[in-house]
């Protein structure tokens, strides 16, 4: 990775990386909006429970273990920014559905969940597709830069995109306030619709290959390549843990502390700015330290400051600055283990096998979190809220464990390419 933080003048001019980059925001501050306003609409709207918040977060993470594979082969046969398009209209139609039923009368657990479910499938599309679709935009000299851009708008996604939430969910009812995520997605499809210049496809082998062939390939590269087996077991173990964390999370923050709707937003919205200090640091760091040590270090911070959380109590200002300060270092450290991650990954597999390999570390890695959602929900049902965030949070320390075990701690500064393009 270089040592200069933004993307060089020559990308920002690029306007296909522009439009890509605009699209991409737009879609990001929609999903992070949808993730607080969909579980305070069952919540406030319909008086969930402790385990129907963990139902409702696991039939949305579920698409990623039944489809994360399939999606990655079929994505590498087709044209990334189509896929990005459809699955934002999707996610458009499928929220729009939420407001409707809510002034019909006919909104309930059930519905909900299915748009979860509907949401969370598209969102698995959408995420292979636009990793894929920068690999196919921009040189391979440009990666680093391109992923720091994207994930600094992802970053501030994260400080506006829960504050929006929170603040429309106070202001029009979270039923209604989901509309805004529905309208950014549909901004996403008519800024990546115009994005010019045709996308780098892989050959008439790779298109015509059978797809349980390719998921095969992608499977095969990531457990035999020992750092990307390594991001795939960490990234498993923090997301299971995480999963948890956040079921309880948004539960605690509501029910056991009393925060209304503006304050979660604010809260969570912390992460954001942390989050866009860490994406900075990311294009300077790994470069200067090492990338093993970058990755264990933030990875091992970012979990240890939740750790904070469960001592909190009350609901003054006080609380709330701290849950602040929290959310704000835990964004610093795991965007910074996100963007090296990210790098590391596209830098060691070649251009034509990316979607399989996103598909296959996020199958592994991300594949476990409605089992995690489930769980959080149980703890909280049986354990209380307090006892299991302090549970929860505690697991994740495992993550960070095993990186210093792998041979993710011993990378320097510079990366090996385990392949060449050619050889996929």
């Amino acid at each position: 990775m270089t040592a200069s933080a933004p993307p060089p003048p020559g990308l920002w001019r690029d306007g296909d990386f522009r439009r890509l980059w605009t699209g991409h925001s737009a879609s990001q501050l929609g999903a992070q909006a949808c993730q607080v306003i969909l579980p305070l609409i069952a919540v406030v709207a319909l008086n969930a429970g402790t385990q129907q918040i963990g139902v409702l977060r696991a039939v949305q993470q579920a698409p990623i273990l039944l489809l994360s594979l399939f999606v990655g082969a079929w994505v590498d046969r087709r044209r990334a920014r189509t896929v990005m398009v459809l699955a934002d209209v999707g996610r458009t139609v499928a929220l729009a559905v939420i407001p409707v039923a809510y002034l019909l009368g006919m909104l309930d657990v059930p519905l909900l969940l299915l748009v979860a479910f509907l949401v969370g499938s598209l969102t698995v599309y959408f995420g292979v597709a636009y990793q894929t679709s920068l690999v196919r935009l921009v040189e391979r000299g440009r990666l680093a830069y391109g992923n720091s851009a994207l994930e600094a708008s992802r970053s501030a996604a994260q400080i506006a995109g829960p504050a929006l939430g929170g603040a429309l969910v106070s202001l029009l009812t979270a039923p209604i306030a989901i509309t805004a995520s529905a309208f950014l997605f549909a901004l996403s499809v008519l800024s990546i619709r115009r994005i010019r210049r045709p996308e780098r496809l892989p050959g008439p082998a790779v298109r015509q290959a059978r797809v349980w062939r390719q998921i095969q390939e992608g499977l095969r590269l990531v457990a035999g390549d020992g750092s990307l087996r390594a991001v795939a077991v960490s990234s498993a173990l923090f997301q299971f843990s995480f999963a948890a964390v956040m079921t309880v999370y948004l539960l605690f923050l509501p029910r056991t502390l009393h925060l209304p709707g503006a304050a979660v937003g604010l809260v969570l919205a912390a992460m954001g700015p942390g989050a866009l200090v860490g994406s900075l640091l990311s294009a300077r760091l790994p470069s200067r330290y090492g990338h093993g040590v970058v990755l264990v270090t933030a990875a091992a911070l970012a979990d240890s400051v939740l750790l904070c959380v469960p001592a909190l109590h009350g609901s003054s200002a006080v609380t709330i600055a701290a849950l602040m300060a929290v959310d704000f270092l835990f964004g610093v450290f795991s965007q910074l283990v996100d963007v090296t991650v990210v790098t590391v990954r596209q830098a060691i597999t070649p251009i034509p096998i990316q979607g399989r390999v996103v598909a296959t570390i996020n199958f592994v890695g991300m594949g476990l979190t409605p089992l995690g959602s489930l769980l959080g929900g149980y703890l909280a049902g049986t354990l209380g809220l307090r006892t299991s965030l302090l549970l929860t949070t505690a697991a994740q320390m495992l993550s960070p464990l095993f990186m210093a075990l792998s041979p993710l701690a011993r990378l320097g500064r510079d990366l090996p390419r385990t392949t060449s393009d050619a050889d996929a």
